[in-house]
């Protein structure tokens, strides 16, 4: 084994190669990638057709020079049959860190297609948290076939992990921490991080514990290179520290690392003791995975994942469709008891999608930032009543704004009377979605439920049925119709 420093002075007397152009990495961005950092369509093609031929050394040749993360792209751009026999064909490159890369639907799939024994080896490989996400996918009895292949060790760590609810800290934190007693001196801690083997791959602070286990501060690294070696850790560590409970959704995790800047933290048990750490990387996907799910669940899309299977797709959309339906025939009925009224004045038929596609608008926009408020904190019971007053007025001067354009028009096109009552239907529309698409998310958070969920199939029905109603209604009042 090369010591550290051996290594360093090699660094330092290497001589440095000489640039002759393209580097070999630029290279490979040149023939596989495109401006875009994707994998280009000819690269893939040349892929496929040497997994068609069954030349395995050609497709190994092509795929061997790319990252893990390009190489899990590449296997969700293949079909299920052709990620078989790409694994097949690179079986020593399908490394921990290309499965830990891979969309959840196409590792589940992967997963199930190997023997328990492969797995286990894969899942050895990895961090404790990335070996928990790739075995929670697998049901129950591959699971259980996974585990009683892992050492005593490994499996007891992931079977702790799957006793957490999913999206938990518990479920999601690094087992792999740095824990060391306050007594330690800075040089009593570097020697024991030169020492220790068994420690982290990858981690950014010290966690500091006392005799029960309880963290009493952190140490981040450039501290301890910085300071003397005789100094104990007592007097240079940060004793004021953020504890995430190991209960926790990730969304609060994700908001307490963007709150205080925190590149990592540790987790606590019910105890106060440390089992844990989430880092920033971590964080990095929940937040990315939380904005793409309040949006698709907005929409009533499910996961919207393109490789999630047909059945479960159909099974998540239809639902909302099915709902989108009821909500659609209150607007319907509306319509229908003013029929008569738009038999004699076409002019209403006309221009009842407008009052309803702009009040639809409106209350999408309100929600879009009510919902996001409320994943962020900003919107709690505490001042519902001043952001709702708040919205009142940005949806009053709006639709005023509009109510003054659509009115002129319309009474230029028509008549003064109908512009006047399109124009008084479209701020009452405008000020109802303003006050719809608050309340809506803010009622679904009340009911302890995810306040992004098909918001929108609500807030429409309400700025639709609205919308006619005002027109329509309004029309008839003034004689319009009869």
């Amino acid at each position: 084994m090369v010591s550290e420093t051996d290594h360093d002075e090699d660094l330092m007397t290497a001589e440095l190669p000489v640039d002759e152009g393209a580097r070999p990495d630029d290279r490979i961005n040149d023939e596989r990638l495109d401006e875009e950092n994707t994998l280009k369509v000819d690269y893939i093609r040349a892929v496929r057709e040497g997994l068609e031929e069954g030349d395995k050394g050609a497709v190994y040749d092509l795929v061997e020079p790319l990252h893990p993360a390009d190489i899990a792209d590449l296997i969700e751009l293949l079909t299920r049959d052709e990620r078989r026999d790409l694994a097949t064909a690179i079986t020593d490159l399908m490394s921990s860190d290309v499965i830990a890369e891979l969309n959840d639907y196409v590792r589940e799939d992967m997963m199930e297609s190997l023997p328990a024994e492969a797995v286990a080896h894969i899942a050895e490989q990895l961090e404790t948290d990335d070996a928990v996400q790739m075995i929670e996918d697998l049901d129950y009895a591959d699971q259980q076939a996974v585990l009683a292949e892992l050492d005593d060790d490994d499996r007891a760590a992931i079977e702790s992990a799957l006793a957490y609810p999913e999206e938990t800290a518990g479920r999601l934190m690094s087992r792999e921490v740095v824990a060391v007693p306050e007594h330690m001196s800075v040089g009593s801690l570097i020697d024991f991080l030169r020492e220790n083997v068994d420690l982290a791959n990858d981690f950014y602070e010290i966690f500091v514990v006392d005799h029960k286990h309880h963290p009493v501060g952190t140490c981040q690294l450039s501290w301890i290179l910085r300071t003397p070696r005789n100094i104990a850790l007592s007097d240079v560590m940060k004793r004021d520290q953020t504890l995430i409970p190991v209960g926790i959704d990730q969304e609060e995790v994700a908001l307490m690392f963007q709150k205080y800047a925190l590149i990592s933290a540790a987790v606590v048990d019910e105890n106060g003791r440390l089992v844990g750490q989430m880092t920033v990387d971590d964080v990095v996907h929940i937040i990315s995975e939380e904005a793409s799910e309040d949006a698709l669940l907005m929409s009533g899309a499910g996961d919207g994942d393109i490789n999630e299977p047909i059945r479960e797709a159909y099974g998540s959309r239809v639902r909302w469709l099915i709902a989108n339906l009821g909500t659609a025939l209150i607007a319907s009925l509306i319509i229908a008891a003013f029929g008569a009224a738009i038999e004699k004045l076409v002019a209403l038929a006309i221009l009842m999608p407008i009052v309803a596609s702009i009040g639809g608008n409106a209350g999408t926009q309100t929600m879009a930032v009510s919902v996001r408020a409320i994943a962020m904190n900003q919107l709690t019971e505490a001042n519902t009543a001043r952001i709702l007053w708040r919205e009142f007025r940005v949806a009053l001067l709006n639709g005023v704004t509009i109510a003054v354009l659509i009115g002129l028009a319309t009474g230029a096109i028509f008549t003064p009377i109908l512009g006047g009552v399109i124009a008084l239907a479209m701020v009452i529309n405008i000020v109802t979605a303003g006050l719809a698409g608050v309340l809506v998310p803010v009622i679904f958070e009340r009911l302890k439920q995810d306040p992004a969920v098909a918001s929108s199939v609500f807030v429409t029905m309400i700025t639709d049925s609205m919308g006619f109603f005002a027109f329509l209604g309004l029309a008839v009042a003034v004689g319009l119709g009869t």
